[in-house]
């Protein structure tokens, strides 16, 4: 297949949150991947319901945090102030029904998502509109987990003290 272009709408959510009030609210409601759990599932031949059963209960909210890279840290060497912290987030569980569907899916799953401060200090919560890029495949019902997708990041982001549903709309 040719390659393709298609349009994603970038989302930036003003929090009004300092950063870092705003970071550890969303690291709470997101909480880091269990990998030992599903480390073991694998290794004692469970099953896809343990795996289920597993994401259930490693993520309340729909969503883990599978990777967090600190680019405070790693900016603040080369005299930077703006603080930054990026995830890749998601459930595999959720990632399963697209991926049945169109392996490409994997290419937008986990979601990228990016925390960084404004001039004052609070923190701006940026990423792609999930919609806009697992519809870019073409398929119908990986678009529609997209959009599944998009309502647990605002239920995420209202759990941290904020209303996104205009800022996806």
């Amino acid at each position: 297949m040719p390659s393709q272009s298609h349009t994603v709408a970038r989302v930036d959510v003003h929090t009004g949150i300092p950063f870092d009030a705003f970071v550890a609210a969303l690291e709470e409601a997101a909480p880091a991947v269990d990998r030992g759990a599903y480390e073991l599932i694998d290794e004692t031949g469970g099953t896809w319901d343990d795996v289920r059963a597993a994401m259930a209960e490693n993520a309340p909210h729909h969503l883990v945090r599978y990777f967090r890279l600190n680019g405070t840290q790693v900016f603040r060497a080369a005299g930077h102030s703006v603080k930054s912290m990026e995830y890749l987030t998601g459930n595999h569980v959720i990632a399963e029904t697209m991926f049945r569907h169109d392996p490409r899916a994997l290419l937008y799953a986990p979601l990228r998502m990016l925390v960084h401060s404004d001039g004052d200090g609070n923190a701006v919560f940026t990423m792609h509109r999930p919609s806009d890029e697992f519809g870019s495949l073409g398929v119908p019902e990986v678009t529609e987990v997209g959009k599944d997708l998009e309502r647990h990041v605002i239920e995420l982001l209202r759990l941290c003290g904020v209303d996104a549903s205009e800022d996806f709309a």
